[in-house]
């Protein structure tokens, strides 16, 4: 397998790009995110990749960060997803938003990319959610601390759903303690 190229940028045609590395030109195709973080042609660029293998085409895909080749692996996994699919939800949304809408259970953000109609993005909303949830969205938005992970786990121990569990946490202020957060957090669900 094919899991970093490093090289010179030669042309970039959305959404792919030419690399050449050490004379040899690899076609990659990219996410927009990725795309539009790229350096200027002539000049160097390190793309962490996936290559799938089909009986007629073997496709390079490539990324700016681990986090967004994580997403694309688990996308690729879905039934009914492929890997065009999953570049065009990557080149939608970030990855905080994708995890973000998974958390909350939002089909309507995802519908909003092309090619997603609503049972896809249902599908997407079921095999994802505990994949990609609040653990990934930790990690690609504002950085959860470990009470705050205490607490959602705590609520969702408790039999709340995520989107609930996120709507109570937003009551939490930064840095409460564990207890103190569980607290408030059943305070602000048992008011709504």
């Amino acid at each position: 397998m094919i899991g970093r190229l490093s090289g010179i940028l030669l042309e970039k045609n959305p959404p792919q790009l030419l690399v050449d590395c050490n004379g040899v030109g690899y076609e990659v195709n990219v996410p927009m995110s990725t795309f539009y973080n790229l350096p200027g042609l002539g000049e160097k660029v390190v793309l962490l990749t996936h290559l799938t293998v089909r009986e007629d085409a073997h496709i390079l895909f490539g990324f700016g960060n681990a986090e967004e080749r994580t997403v694309f692996k688990q996308l690729v996994k879905i039934a009914g997803i492929g890997a065009r699919t999953a570049l065009s939800i990557l080149s939608g949304m970030s990855v905080a938003d994708l995890s973000h809408a998974i958390t909350m259970q939002e089909a309507g953000r995802l519908t909003k990319i092309p090619g997603i109609g609503k049972k896809t993005a249902e599908r997407l909303l079921l095999e994802l959610k505990g994949k990609l949830g609040a653990d990934l969205g930790a990690a690609g938005g504002a950085i959860h601390s470990d009470a705050t992970s205490d607490i959602l786990n705590a609520l969702l121990a408790l039999g709340y759903s995520d989107k609930e569990a996120m709507l109570a946490m937003k009551q939490v202020p930064a840095g409460t303690g564990v207890s103190d957060g569980i607290k408030l957090a059943l305070k602000a669900l048992s008011k709504a």
